[in-house]
C-alpha cells in the first residue's frame, strides 16, 4: 500500500513517498534467531529501502511476538485487555497481585514478564473466575475499597454471562458440573456422549441437538471443547447451584445414571470405553490413531448402537445402564 507521508530517501538525497511492502523477516533476540512477518517502506522513485519509525518499531513488536509465542509469553494485546476487562487500573492491578507498584505498566508498554508472571496473567485473562478469586484474597492489597468493588461488580457480570446457559446443552453441562465435583475436560465430554446415547435409547429421541465429532481422545462436542479447553488436565471448577426443575424426571433419571456408573472413571478410562465402540470407530475409519479428524459422529450412528446396547443388556429401566458400564470396565 502506499503511504500518504514521505520520508527522507537516502539515495535520491531528499524526502520521498514511499510504499510498504510485507516480506518475511529474520532477527535475533536474546541470542536466539527468529523468523517473522515484518515490513519494509520502499522509495517509490528509487526502489530502495527507507527508514520510517514506525515501521520499525512495527517490526520490533513482530519479532518479540516471535519470541512470546516461542516461550509461552502472554501476548501484548492480551495484557492490555486485562485492565478493561476486569475494570481495574494498571497500578491498582500490580498492588493486588502483590508486585511493584508500577510492574504491570511497565508490561502495557511493552516489556517482557518472566514466565511466572505471564503465566498468571494469561490465566487472569483466560479464567474469570480465578480473578475473582484472587480479587477476594488479596482485596487487602488495594488502596481503594472502590477499586475492589467496581472491580468485582465487572467480574461477577462476566461470570454470570459464561455461566449463563444458552442451549440444551449447556444446561446438561452445568447439570453434570453441579452433580460432579471432579470433572475433567476428558471425562466431561464422554459423559455428554453417554448421555446423549443413552437418552435416545430410553426415549426415542436426542436431548440436545448439537453434533459431536470423533477426535483422536474420543467424541467431543467443539463447543464445550473451546468452553473449558483452558482446564486443560485439571477438573472443572463445580457448580455450586442449580435449578433442577428444568429437566423433566425422565431426563434426571438418564442423566443421573450415566453420571453414577461412568463418572466413577478417569477421562482417560472413558476414553478407552469409546474407543471400543462402533460410532467412534466407524466414523474414524481410514484414519490412524493419531489424525486429526473434524468427522461428525452421525445421530443415526449413536441412535442405532446405543439402541442395540439398550436391547441386548436388557435394561427396562435407567438404572440398568450400570450393566453396560460394568461390562466396559470389566473387559478392560
Amino acid at each position: 500500500m502506499v503511504n500518504g507521508n514521505k520520508t527522507f530517501c537516502e539515495e535520491c538525497r531528499r524526502d520521498v513517498g514511499f510504499v510498504v511492502e510485507t516480506m518475511p523477516l529474520s532477527g535475533k533476540l536474546r541470542d536466539e534467531n527468529y523468523e517473522y512477518e515484518g515490513k519494509k517502506a520502499i522509495c517509490e522513485e528509487c526502489g530502495n529501502e527507507v527508514y520510517v519509525a514506525e515501521i520499525e518499531d512495527e517490526n520490533l513488536k513482530s519479532l518479540y511476538d516471535a519470541y512470546r509465542l516461542k516461550h509461552g509469553i502472554i501476548s501484548l494485546e492480551k495484557i492490555l485487555e486485562i485492565p478493561q476487562k476486569y475494570n481495574i487500573g494498571k497500578r491498582p492491578l500490580s498492588l493486588l497481585l502483590g508486585w511493584g507498584e508500577m510492574t504491570f505498566s511497565r508490561y502495557c508498554e511493552g516489556d517482557m514478564p518472566t514466565k511466572q508472571y505471564s503465566d498468571i496473567l494469561l490465566k487472569i485473562h483466560e479464567r474469570p473466575e480465578y480473578y475473582k478469586e484472587l480479587l477476594e484474597k488479596n482485596k487487602h492489597n488495594l488502596k481503594s475499597l472502590h477499586a475492589y468493588d467496581k472491580s468485582m461488580k465487572k467480574v461477577r457480570a462476566l461470570l454470570f454471562d459464561k455461566e449463563k446457559p444458552e442451549s440444551k446443552l449447556d444446561d446438561v453441562v452445568q447439570y453434570i458440573l453441579y452433580k460432579c465435583e471432579d470433572i475433567t475436560p476428558l471425562a466431561l465430554q464422554k459423559t455428554l456422549y453417554y448421555i446423549q446415547g443413552f437418552y435416545c435409547a430410553f426415549e426415542g429421541e436426542f436431548l440436545f441437538e448439537e453434533d459431536c465429532e470423533a477426535w483422536v481422545h474420543g467424541p467431543v462436542y467443539r463447543k464445550v471443547y473451546h468452553e473449558y479447553k483452558e482446564y486443560r488436565f485439571d477438573p472443572i471448577k463445580s457448580v455450586k447451584t442449580f435449578d433442577e426443575s428444568i429437566f423433566t424426571s425422565a431426563e434426571k433419571a438418564i442423566m443421573d445414571s450415566v453420571i453414577k456408573n461412568f463418572c466413577c472413571y478417569s477421562g482417560k478410562t472413558l476414553e478407552m470405553f469409546v474407543h471400543s465402540e462402533q460410532p467412534w470407530l466407524q466414523t474414524r475409519r481410514g484414519l490412524t490413531v493419531y489424525d486429526n479428524s473434524n468427522r461428525i459422529i452421525t445421530k443415526e450412528l449413536i441412535k442405532e448402537y446405543f439402541t442395540a446396547v439398550k436391547e441386548k443388556f436388557q435394561m427396562l429401566i435407567p438404572a440398568d445402564i450400570e450393566k453396560y458400564s460394568n461390562y466396559l470396565f470389566s473387559y478392560y
